[in-house]
């Protein structure tokens, strides 16, 4: 057995992606994923604490990106404006070529519902961390939470998209959230009272 590599969580992430892509989830063992690259069981957790972790491992970067963008909006840009930033910064971690990869990983994750939790979970957290990013602008709670959580909705109906069209994140994303406006403004109208 090899004892150590460069790029020894890398291989078995891509191991892991395979095994459960043609074994299923379930019935991929972290055993096999650390023999499918020549390795012990005991090295896969010295790199990951569980299976699951090699579908999610990179959650950091992400939430990273958002921040980054956060970061770079402009002090007078509204909360919106701030989580467009965020979307456009984020939507740099997923360039095309990174496309195949995460088709088979979503193809995983959408047969498993423990899986399919742990990517809610993911959004809510993403959801959570924009939100206090935003509070930390002087945005209000609830304008924080309302365009925090537009912009988790936004990025997760704009990468499946960017799944299943051959068109980049970002301007899923701008599409996505120009028609979320539309929606947000025939909703307020219909709200007001007639006269």
């Amino acid at each position: 057995m090899v004892r150590w590599e460069p790029g020894t969580a890398e291989r078995l992430q891509q191991a892991a992606l395979e095994l459960f892509a043609t074994r299923g989830y379930e019935q991929t063992t972290a055993a096999e994923i650390a023999q499918a690259v020549g390795l012990t069981e005991r090295t896969f957790f010295r790199h990951f604490s569980d299976k699951r972790e090699v579908l999610f491992r990179g959650q950091e970067l992400l939430v990273q990106a958002f921040l980054d963008g956060i970061a770079a909006a402009p002090p007078a840009a509204s909360p919106l404006e701030v989580v467009a930033s965020a979307l456009r910064s984020a939507s740099s971690f997923f360039p095309d070529e990174r496309r195949p990869h995460a088709r088979t990983r979503q193809s995983v994750i959408d047969r498993n519902p423990a899986l399919q939790e742990r990517e809610r979970h993911k959004l809510t957290t993403l959801a959570t961390t924009v939100a206090d990013g935003l509070r930390a602008r002087g945005v209000g709670e609830t304008a924080a939470t309302l365009a925090a959580e537009s912009g988790a909705t936004v990025f997760g109906v704009a990468f499946t998209r960017w799944l299943n069209e051959e068109r980049s994140l970002a301007d899923l994303a701008a599409e996505v959230l120009d028609e979320l406006l539309a929606l947000a403004g025939e909703a307020a109208q219909a709200l007001r009272p007639t006269r």
